[in-house]
């Protein structure tokens, strides 16, 4: 008898080891970048969070990946199971990781009709992927105008206000210029190239660098750099923030995760980026980072992660993102309330946002990088003519997206 006891215990032990306790709470875990008001502002409301769920049994755990391994880190943890819950990642990642697999949960039962009403426009198209919703959108970073008070009372509309006003204040010998920005870097370039109706891909995706208009775009940065000479050569980010903060700089483009660079000193302004007198008056489009909220495929906890990146979208937490973590979120209700309203570096960041294009979030966009800064720097050294520099990287795109497409059959 006493055998038999011993080995129902052994049993019964082997069990409990193999099988959670009835009603041990489960814990979910979030990876995010965040660092400074970021990080404290989603550490505030990931507490809010699990203090709502206390009773129903669960809790969340905020986990903070550095940025520069955080892309290899998806794609190597996730789809094994060994990754988080929940995520939050820009969206030009996001079709390379649905095309690997076993990466993303689509949302599309989860939502209901009204979803997209909630959002800014076009963060919604960010998290979408061949008519499928893979994450919902928190928030959203793009360039705009930023002026030194000291320098510019009215800060320029059109880029025809902009050359003459720039032509005025620039003193190459002393190192001083009327306007400034990274415009060899192509993500800047993009907000012209989208004045032009230029653009990378054509449904397909298919790679267009070498249309007439992105062509167009190129030939006139370079009348703007070369004829006009109103931009400083080599303009890399230390450059432009020396630039500005030693009020040698009285306009640059920049985005939001430039002003906690600027000076104290310096009294800045925003404003939206000029309409492109030589695209026949459109505006600057600038390209729009979206940072998406997923639900990695893996996770045993799906209704939960769900509950979860409800309550991160709601206008609570918007605010809290808004107010302590100084974001700009995709939550459109939030811009309406008063502490908001009278924010004018949030009011100015939501105006630019009305003329955003979402950056690509196809697979072969990561082919696009490396094709498009050696053009760029082609382009700007004078080594080859805009036509030339794209026509040599629409064929490397192509090649690229030719091998990427073999591959999958």
């Amino acid at each position: 008898m006493k055998t038999w006891i011993r080995i129902a215990l052994t049993a019964l032990a082997v069990l409990s080891l193999a099988v959670p306790a009835i009603g041990q709470d489960k814990q979910l875990v979030i990876w995010h970048s965040y660092r400074g008001q970021e990080k404290e502002a989603l550490l505030k409301v990931v507490d809010n969070f699990n203090a709502k769920v206390k009773s129903d049994g669960y809790s969340v755990k905020p986990l903070a990946v550095p940025y520069d391994a955080y892309a290899d880190k998806v794609t190597a943890a996730i789809p094994r199971g060994k990754g988080p819950d929940v995520f939050i990642f820009a969206q030009d990642r996001l079709g390379g990781w649905i095309e690997a697999g076993n990466t993303v949960e689509p949302l599309d039962f989860f939502l209901e009709d009204d979803m997209s009403d909630k959002f800014v426009e076009g963060t919604m198209d960010a998290m979408t992927y061949q008519d499928t919703v893979y994450g919902l959108p928190f928030n959203f970073k793009s360039i705009l105008m930023i002026y030194n008070k000291k320098l510019v009372q009215t800060p320029p509309k059109t880029t025809g206000e902009l050359v003459a006003m720039a032509k005025k204040m620039t003193n190459v010998a002393a190192g001083e210029y009327g306007w400034a920005y990274s415009y060899s870097d192509f993500f800047f370039h993009a907000s012209v190239m989208n004045a032009f109706g230029g653009r990378v891909f054509d449904p397909g995706p298919k790679p267009v660098l070498n249309l007439p208009q992105n062509v167009k775009a190129l030939e006139t940065l370079m009348k703007w750099f070369k004829t006009d000479k109103v931009l400083p050569e080599e303009p890399s980010t230390a450059l432009i923030t020396a630039l500005f903060n030693q009020n040698k700089a009285a306009i640059i483009f920049n985005g939001p995760w430039f002003l906690g660079e600027i000076d104290k000193s310096i009294d800045y302004g925003l404003a939206n980026l000029p309409t492109v007198d030589e695209a026949g008056g459109e505006p600057m489009r600038p390209w729009m980072t979206i940072e998406g909220i997923y639900i990695a495929a893996p996770s045993k906890h799906k209704d939960e992660a769900f509950e979860l990146v409800k309550h991160l979208i709601s206008l609570e937490t918007a605010k809290t993102m808004a107010i302590t973590g100084r974001q700009t979120p995709a939550n459109l209700a939030v811009y309406e309330e008063p502490e908001i309203k009278k924010d004018p570096i949030i009011q100015a960041l939501r105006e630019q946002a009305k003329l955003g294009v979402p950056m690509p979030n196809y697979p072969e966009m990561t082919m696009v990088w490396s094709p498009a800064t050696t053009a760029m720097n082609l382009i700007v050294k004078e080594t080859a003519t805009p036509a030339q520099a794209m026509e040599r990287a629409q064929k490397e795109v192509q090649a690229s997206v030719d091998r990427l497409r073999g591959n999958r059959k």
